[in-house]
């Protein structure tokens, strides 16, 4: 182990020194005299002291859609775009107005729909003229409950035909239906203009999504798995926000490594209510892992890096300064982790400690 011990008074006439170098003439001393003890109130210790080792890991990740909050529409008809009302990132509302459509097949449900209501009318009539003769005796039970299974049946294959009609959209009639939002959000993919050509072979015309919550989709590596779990606190940074820090926390840990990245995906749930987030962003997220073993734990600013090797400036009981060298463990943050040359308790300099050890070197 290196150590020098330097005592107040040589750091004193060290610091004095130095102070000439700058200075000339009469009335130095008198600065001086002032200068000193300043340098010796800046002089900043902390204690070392055991702390539990956090390893930080960093992984890389990247902002995704929630997908329990996105909606792709897909055709259900053959038909023809008529005027489209949104373009792509659009905000809307649910049940906005989106796109018309002109449909031969919506026609024909139109028509269907207009019969079965014309139908369902007339066998009401029946079915309460039936009525009148049944309580007469003139209609046996079974053609009573003929007139009334038919009626039930038209009842039914109406309700099929409008269900049909409300997945295509709102009817505005002569085969016009027109689409509405079925969620509110933002228009983030529209593949359709006015004058397509619609079939059910066709793609998604256009998707919504909530992007008030995004996902952040990270890549973890075999090596790396047993220090990443479910319910773990991250913090990350983006490209487009360098100096900003989002927090979150690990939601969900596939069981199965992707094919192509060949690593496993974990999936982080982030508020996004000021649409920071954007999908597609590439992430940098680090976790702090608890190794569970206890180490002397110092501020890495304290550290000095000299020809291959780590020292500290320790500040004795009787206010000698000793540089030390010591041996480090690992880092985490702003934190390192010594495994050897440091005890609990000594006062380590934080502060004008490479102004000391300048001056230890100089003897």
């Amino acid at each position: 182990m290196i150590t020098k011990k330097i005592p107040l008074f040589t750091l004193t006439i060290l610091f004095l020194s130095l102070v000439s170098c700058t200075e000339n003439g009469e009335g130095n001393s008198d600065k001086q005299a002032e200068i000193v003890p300043a340098f010796y109130s800046s002089v900043k210790t902390i204690k070392a002291s055991y702390e539990t080792r956090i390893e930080m890991l960093t992984l890389t990740g990247q902002v995704e859609y929630d997908s329990d909050k996105v909606i792709n529409y897909y055709p259900l008809t053959e038909g023809v775009a008529g005027r489209v009302y949104f373009s792509l990132g659009d905000k809307v509302e649910k049940g906005q107005a989106l796109l018309d459509i002109h449909s031969k097949d919506l026609s024909e449900l139109q028509s269907e729909q207009s019969s079965l209501q014309s139908e369902i009318r007339i066998i009401e009539r029946e079915l309460k003229s039936a009525q009148e003769m049944f309580k007469d005796k003139m209609l046996s039970e079974k053609e009573l409950l003929e007139i009334e299974a038919k009626l039930k049946q038209s009842q039914t294959s109406l309700s099929k035909v409008k269900n049909d009609m409300q997945l295509f959209g709102s009817d505005k009639g002569n085969g016009v239906f027109s689409i509405k939002a079925p969620m509110s959000g933002y228009i983030v993919a529209k593949n359709v203009t006015s004058g397509s050509t619609l079939s059910s072979d066709n793609g998604s015309l256009f998707t919504i999504a909530d992007l008030s919550t995004v996902w952040v989709v990270v890549n973890v590596y075999a090596g790396n798995l047993q220090l990443v779990k479910e319910g773990m606190d991250v913090n990350f940074t983006t490209l487009s926000y360098p100096n900003e820090t989002f927090e979150g926390k690990i939601n969900l840990m596939s069981q199965v490594f992707d094919p192509e990245d060949k690593v496993l995906k974990a999936r982080i749930i982030i508020s996004n209510k000021d649409l920071k987030l954007k999908p597609g962003m590439s992430t940098i997220v680090y976790l702090k892992n608890e190794v569970g073993e206890k180490n002397i734990a110092i501020p890495s600013d304290a550290l000095i890096f000299d020809k291959d090797h780590y020292f500290v400036i320790i500040k004795n009981t009787d206010g000698d300064f000793q540089i030390r060298e010591v041996f480090l463990k690992g880092h985490s943050g702003q934190t390192t982790y010594i495994k050897s040359g440091l005890s609990e308790g000594e006062e380590v300099v934080i502060s004008n400690h490479l102004l000391i050890y300048s001056g230890l070197n100089k003897k």
